[in-house]
């Protein structure tokens, strides 16, 4: 019964890891559907408290309620608190009965034999380790030293991400496996651009193919087809990520600084390279310059007289605005008071 149980959930595990390939998406996909099959047929399995302890599936199970897939969560949890009702109420039958003879699982027996040979061993120095402190017990003598210890983080307790894929996957469309080549291509090349070693164990860590599939499915959710009214977006995330001369771009996607939700609603500005970026700022600070300081000094005259402030140093130019057989129409600005007027 203990062998037909953890092929089961290995089974439902091995299906939700693949649905989880295609982020948290409306559609339902055969994987699934698949996982969902396997976790209903789960619910009606016999289970009891020894069998839980000793396949440890009930902690395994905590991974699906933070699937993406809403279904999985969702009759993953159910599944989980099925089984907790089943662990209380033998637990509370058992102290009733007084019978409290609970098997350990053989990883816990091998631990305490290895504990009891080492406290046998360590018959002149004692060591105690508590959170955050150390005792050290040398004959009568007692040594207190705070020391910090780190707890490794339990696999059972802890998210455990899917594995990196060693190809593509694709979706049978053409035109959107097309787009997925061409950015796993790009994101493939970050690893060799980054230059400290910090960045480059960051970059090996993360799965190039896993992001490309991301960002494609979330820029087909955002705009439908590259090819219809919304070719000049796609062309514009295309053209940055393969930019040879904007890497930080590609690096920023692939670890995770821009998520594929963030990367569909960043405009060009955005999308640009740092130094492109350094070099728009310099052009919009020069033209702010300017328009403050004002254009070009221009030739004055005081063949006109202001008729608001009365001063008689003006600028003018003149321009055809009827026939060509009427005069020109002049156009008069007072520098003073930057009064306007023309006349014919």
């Amino acid at each position: 019964m203990e062998t037909e149980l953890i092929e089961l959930f290995e089974a439902a595990k091995k299906a939700a890891d693949a649905a989880a390939v295609g982020g948290g998406g409306a559609d339902l996909s055969p994987e699934e559907d698949r996982c969902l099959d396997a976790l209903k047929t789960l619910k009606k399995f016999p289970v009891n408290y020894q069998i839980l302890v000793s396949t440890q599936v009930g902690k395994r199970l905590r991974q699906l309620t933070k699937h993406p897939r809403k279904k999985i969560k969702s009759v993953a949890c159910e599944l989980v608190e099925i089984w907790k009702s089943i662990v209380v109420k033998e637990t509370l039958k058992n102290k009733k009965n007084g019978n409290m003879d609970i098997k350990q699982s053989p990883k816990s027996e091998n631990r305490s034999e290895t504990m009891e040979k080492k406290l046998q061993r360590t018959n002149s120095v004692k060591v105690e380790k508590m959170e955050g402190v150390k005792v050290e017990k040398l004959g009568s003598e007692t040594k207190v030293n705070a020391v910090k210890i780190e707890k490794k983080p339990k696999i059972n307790d802890v998210d455990v991400s899917p594995p990196k894929l060693n190809s593509l996957v694709y979706c049978k469309d053409p035109v959107r496996d097309k787009i997925r080549e061409l950015l796993a291509e790009a994101l493939c090349k970050v690893s060799g651009e980054v230059d400290d070693d910090e960045s480059r164990d960051k970059v090996t860590d993360c799965d190039p193919y896993r992001v490309a599939v991301s960002v494609e499915s979330a820029m087909f959710e955002k705009w439908g087809k590259s090819n219809g009214a919304q070719k000049i977006k796609y062309r514009s995330i295309m053209f940055n990520v393969k930019d040879p001369k904007n890497p930080d771009f590609r690096r920023k996607i692939l670890v995770g600084d821009l998520k594929p939700e963030r990367v569909v609603e960043l405009t060009p500005e955005e999308m640009a390279s740092t130094e492109r970026q350094m070099q728009n700022d310099k052009i919009k600070e020069k033209a702010l310059f300017d328009c403050e300081r004002g254009g070009p000094p221009k030739a004055t005259t005081d063949q006109f007289k202001c008729g608001r402030c009365g001063k008689r140093k003006c600028t003018y130019y003149q321009l055809q605005t009827r026939s060509a057989d009427e005069p020109m129409t002049t156009f008069v600005t007072c520098v003073n008071c930057d009064n306007h007027w023309k006349f014919c």
